[in-house]
């Protein structure tokens, strides 16, 4: 996922997880299954829309395994002026998961980046990266509180013209489920720091509040995204606004 500038150049981001509900199935041999698709109003990663504010197709796939070693892949439509001509976003993901303890939890892995197409704007310009990414999380009874981050290394996509640059991400997650209703509350904080192209030279914090309503395999989710940066689209519009994202998610 990318957070942009319409300047005639791309600037990179990256998504964390998959946006849709999943159900596993057993697939034998200590491995399972599972997969989504979701219809989203506005793709906004990290606060910055990757769509121009209009909607989105998303779906993906994960293979588990009962040791905690997993493999996603994920994608997304996104506009054109987000990876120099692609309209598509692919994320590749290798990681591994386990609880430590009664209700903790950490999550460690690589996520990897393609934009096929990317250099159809300008020819030669480097949109694919990876970042590998950590996280601990806590359950207890309905609430779950999850920290997040994210590091990319020094790579050439990330350049904002002074060679190779790395970038750090950080975040807070608060989840919780209402008893026997299907509604569930979430909220969010986090900060990109930089200089990079996923910053645009500038660090920014980006926040969130939703809830979702889940029944079988739909789920329905509205949200309000905000944060204290601005980036402009190639129709002038300001891609971090604040806004409310809706969605549609099916898991299969």
């Amino acid at each position: 996922m990318r957070k942009t500038l319409f300047t005639g150049l791309t600037v990179l981001a990256l998504s964390t997880a998959l946006a849709e509900p999943a159900m596993a199935v057993d697939i034998g041999s200590g491995f399972d299954v599972s997969g989504g698709a979701t219809l989203v109003s506005d793709y906004r990663f990290r606060g910055i829309s990757q769509t121009n504010k209009d909607f989105a197709m998303q779906g993906g796939f994960t293979l588990a395994h009962s040791s905690g070693v997993y493999a996603t892949i994920w994608g997304s439509s996104i506009d054109d002026y987000v990876a120099g001509g692609s309209d598509q976003e692919l994320n590749f993901v290798l990681g591994y998961s386990t609880e430590v303890s009664s209700g903790t939890t950490i999550d460690l892995g690589v996520l990897y980046y393609y934009y096929p197409g990317g250099e159809q704007i300008v020819p030669g310009l480097d949109t694919d990266f990876f970042e590998p990414y950590a996280s601990v999380s806590h359950t207890l009874g309905p609430v779950t509180g999850k920290l997040f981050a994210a590091y990319a290394p020094k790579q050439t996509a990330l350049s904002i013209g002074n060679g190779k640059e790395d970038n750090f991400y950080l975040a807070f997650d608060l989840s919780g489920d209402i008893p026997d209703t299907g509604i569930s509350l979430t909220g969010h904080i986090g900060h990109s720091f930089g200089p990079s192209y996923l910053t645009i030279g500038d660090e920014y914090t980006d926040w969130s509040i939703g809830a979702s309503y889940s029944t079988g395999p739909l789920t329905f989710g509205i949200s309000y995204v905000d944060t204290d940066d601005s980036t402009y689209g190639p129709t002038g519009k300001n891609l971090s606004k604040a806004g409310v994202v809706g969605t549609i998610g099916v898991s299969f």
